[in-house]
């Protein structure tokens, strides 16, 4: 990322998009070092889209939920009822709406209706429910 956007610091323009997750959002316990490395690609995305933002640098997060991709048959995901009960988006479906995100200069973006009202709805809720309900979802 500093590698091109140094570059791009001169020519007042360029665009990049960081893929992150909904886990960012919330403590993922059985899955921490996952949920940990999204919200550190969340946060470092923000930071750097307001450090760019004056060279007209733009930075956007692209946060998925599930997703059909190979991850989930490598992490076990797949197996989990609770994404069973989930609608899973396509790859592709996707990569779209990142990429239309990235070209309007949105600096972050999130699939699907429903993985929008869980970064919305756990800021009203106690850290400590949070870490025990994304516990009791994991331990599916």
């Amino acid at each position: 990322t500093y590698l091109f956007a140094n570059d791009w610091k001169g020519r007042k323009a360029g665009r990049i998009l960081n893929v992150s997750s909904t886990a960012a959002f919330q403590p993922g316990p059985m899955m921490a070092v996952y949920f940990a490395t999204k919200s550190f690609v969340l946060h470092l995305s923000e930071a750097l889209a307001h450090e760019f933002g004056q060279e007209q640098i733009s930075v956007t997060t692209l946060c998925p939920g599930p997703t059909s991709t190979h991850f989930g048959e490598v992490s076990k995901m797949n197996a989990s009822r609770l994404v069973k009960h989930v609608r899973i988006a396509g790859a592709g479906e996707v990569a779209s709406l990142g990429y239309k995100a990235m070209m309007r200069g949105k600096p972050v973006v999130i699939h699907g209706q429903m993985n929008k009202l869980a970064p919305f709805g756990i800021r009203f809720l106690p850290r400590k429910w949070v870490t025990r309900l994304s516990a009791k979802i994991m331990q599916q």
